[in-house]
């Protein structure tokens, strides 16, 4: 995926991301040449699904 549509999926913008990256919580992307990246869909629906019920990893409880 594009970054356009990571930050689509996701709701973050850039610097969220970005800072996410940095600290290990968010899948970094894969360099396909010396100027494009992309992310794996997989991860970042993995990604999703982990933190679907609390941005910080701890799931609600009902």
């Amino acid at each position: 995926m594009r970054f356009p549509e990571v930050r689509n999926r996701v709701g973050l913008g850039k610097s969220s991301i970005d800072v996410l990256i940095n600290e290990g919580r968010f899948p970094a992307p894969h360099k396909i040449s010396p100027f494009a990246s992309r992310w794996s869909n997989l991860e970042v629906i993995a990604w999703i699904s982990d933190v679907k019920d609390g941005f910080e990893g701890e799931r609600r409880k009902v």
